[in-house]
């Protein structure tokens, strides 16, 4: 039997997201056999120290792109703050295009890519946040044949994010954050 390499790992998270993302990353494998692609929402006039905040988290080094940035396996991409980042064949693309629901980088833009691009390779996960984005781009990616990934909502300190893609369908695998790594590893190895 065929199994599927879930490779590409796409994650939202908002309120409460940069400790929740410390905490996955901090307990990924170097060898991880799959990439991350993580928007959360920042002010489009802040810097974002994430990717230096997940590179130190864990042993994965992360990065914010650049608009057609090559794809590498073992890399955490980080969506830099007031650009939507998609997902192409083998690369990233990056646009001020309009907001969504008032907010840019935003998850749908990314899992919706993703799930048009990579079909069942993807992974998406949404973790703590306020609001309800991610919750068209996870029926995106489920209607794809990928697998969607939500944090348990009483773990989350924003539950808003959870729960809607809760409600709105069915996710494959409902967690506790620690528990998502050795799932990850495992999709990843197409186990």
């Amino acid at each position: 039997m065929d199994r599927q390499s879930r490779d590409i790992v796409v994650v939202a998270a908002s309120a409460g997201g940069v400790q929740a993302l410390q905490r996955l990353v901090s307990q990924l494998p170097a060898d991880l056999a799959a990439t991350l692609f993580v928007v959360v929402h920042i002010g489009t006039n802040r810097p974002s120290l994430l990717p230096h905040l997940l590179s130190r988290a864990g042993p994965i080094p992360a990065y914010h792109p650049v608009h057609g940035q090559p794809i590498e396996r073992g890399r955490i991409y980080v969506a830099p703050p007031d650009l939507h980042m998609r997902l192409q064949p083998g690369a990233i693309h990056l646009d001020r295009g309009p907001k969504v629901r008032h907010t840019r980088p935003a998850a749908d833009p990314l899992f919706e890519s993703a799930a048009a691009t990579y079909g069942a390779r993807t992974v998406g996960v949404v973790l703590t946040g306020g609001d309800f984005d991610a919750t068209a781009g996870a029926r995106a990616i489920k209607a794809q044949g990928g697998l969607i990934i939500v944090q348990q909502p009483h773990e989350a300190e924003a539950p808003s994010m959870p729960l809607s893609a809760l409600r709105d369908d069915h996710p494959d695998h409902i967690l506790h954050i620690d528990d998502m790594p050795s799932l990850l590893v495992d999709l990843a190895e197409g186990m």
